[in-house]
């Protein structure tokens, strides 16, 4: 099981992202495998938001289309719960100016028991989890 972040969804697709080469690397070992991946709302709607306004909205339009549409992906939900145990995340991690969504799911990831991450946010790391 992987958790993807952000970064992982826009470098994928912006050939003027500097973890570009990377990220299609990754995206075609991952799609080779058998793991199954997962993100949530809140990820997705922060790699569209990025998507739309570095490229275009329409393009961001279909990304969106196509993730939602995945048979590979697992979008988990966090619930009022989740949202609540992140402000602790989000407070002990602050030196790392980490976002929300970042707290967020890092709440998410432990709760489904998911170690690793494609992204590429150093502070996952710092919170205990295997960057892929």
């Amino acid at each position: 099981m992987i958790f993807v972040d952000a970064g992982a969804f826009y470098a994928r697709q912006d050939i003027r992202d500097q973890h570009h080469v990377e990220s299609i690397k990754v995206w075609n070992d991952l799609e080779k495998g058998v793991s199954r991946m997962f993100t949530s709302t809140l990820v997705i709607v922060e790699a569209i938001t990025l998507l739309a306004r570095r490229v275009s909205y329409s393009f961001a339009a279909e990304h969106a289309r196509l993730l939602y549409a995945s048979d590979r992906l697992v979008i988990l939900r966090p619930d009022a719960e989740d949202e609540r145990a992140a402000i602790s995340v989000f407070e002990k991690f602050a030196d790392s100016r980490i976002s929300f969504t970042d707290s967020v799911s890092c709440i998410l990831m432990r709760r489904h028991k998911i170690k690793r991450v494609f992204g590429f946010d150093r502070h996952f790391t710092r919170m205990g989890f295997d960057l892929f």
